[in-house]
């Protein structure tokens, strides 16, 4: 059981509480073969939540100083923005639920997302959950994004709160890294990948799926 001074958790959106992740890693592969460069998944689950100095400097250290990171980063923006537009969007399972618990609790919830302002509220209000947020913080918030720590710090800052009274839960290393880094107890939900390796420090709790959650405040 949690010690009782949680009184927020935050969540990360890609991969956390929308199922996007998956489209991103394919769409960022594809991107990048159009533009003649062949990525790995190894390299396209590494970017995950990275933020564009850090995703642009990571890509060019790979494929060379003349990878046109704002050409491919585009095309990427572009085939999602194609298949949201065709297909919608998909809630990772146990999100409603989940929130709605937290809320029976009096436990605040707030959004700190790799994700711009704009398509963050666009993508939240399409799936009903803008509202049921506390606080939305967004990369564009912050100089410097995950995998630093400076979007929780930011979140927590907002909220008036320490980041021991907060929870994260993210899905990918570079967003546990930011959130542990910060200081805030922070809950591993992986998905695509499930490697630990390099964050072992910075997870508080692993958890299978968003539901599990629940067992920490019970």
């Amino acid at each position: 059981m949690l010690e009782k001074d949680i009184k927020c958790v935050i969540f990360d959106m890609d991969g956390t509480i929308l199922d996007t992740e998956k489209w991103l890693h394919i769409y960022w592969i594809q991107a990048a073969k159009e533009n003649g460069y062949n990525m790995s998944d190894e390299v396209a689950f590494y970017i995950r939540s990275l933020n564009h100095e850090y995703c642009e400097k990571y890509l060019k250290n790979i494929f060379g100083q003349n990878f046109d990171y704002k050409s491919v980063r585009n095309r990427r923006a572009e085939l999602m923005r194609q298949h949201i537009q065709k297909n919608g969007l998909e809630l990772k399972a146990g999100v409603t639920e989940i929130l709605d618990f937290l809320k029976q609790k009096g436990i605040i919830t707030a959004i700190a997302t790799a994700t711009d302002s704009e398509r963050t509220g666009k993508y939240l209000k399409s799936v009903g959950l803008f509202e049921k947020f506390d606080k939305i913080v967004c990369a564009n918030e912050v100089k410097i994004g995950k995998p630093e720590p400076y979007i929780y710090l930011y979140a927590c800052e907002q909220l008036e709160l320490k980041p021991c009274e907060c929870l994260a839960v993210e899905d990918s290393p570079n967003g546990v890294q930011s959130a542990g880094s910060a200081g805030i107890k922070t809950i591993f939900v992986p998905d695509l990948t499930d490697s630990t390796e390099g964050i072992e420090n910075f997870i508080y709790k692993k958890c299978n799926n968003l539901l599990e959650i629940k067992k920490l405040f019970d």
